[in-house]
């Protein structure tokens, strides 16, 4: 509540600030307002944003090479399966080994009727 509270004081303070320039400057009290909170939301996010860039940055040459070495083998794995919802999760052996175990006929979802559909 603290927080809300001194966030809403500064927004109402630099409104109050704000309709005095407003008047002298022809703009509209609420373009002002909404200028000057827009702008301290970016000054806040800001730090936030450089943090993420620097771990995208990090990240991306460990990304390229998963692409890299994992995009042959997922492509044939998804041409060799039609449909994901016909198989249970993956489960990982003791081993290391993944495995996609089949859903029995009876598990499988059964495709509905589009009779069956109500339009709204």
């Amino acid at each position: 509540m603290g927080r809300k509270f001194v966030i809403a004081s500064l927004l109402a303070v630099s409104l109050h600030a704000t309709s005095l320039q407003a008047e002298e400057s022809g703009s509209s009290l609420m373009e002002r307002g909404a200028k000057l909170f827009l702008e301290g939301i970016l000054k806040e996010v800001e730090p936030a944003v450089k943090d993420l860039q620097g771990m995208i940055d990090e990240m991306e040459p460990a990304l390229k090479e998963f692409v890299e070495r994992m995009g042959p083998a997922l492509e044939t794995l998804l041409e060799a399966v039609e449909d994901f919802s016909a198989y249970h999760p993956p489960e990982v052996l003791p081993n290391g080994d993944i495995i996609l175990r089949k859903k029995a006929l009876n598990e499988q979802a059964v495709p509905s009727n589009s009779d069956d559909q109500i339009d709204l």
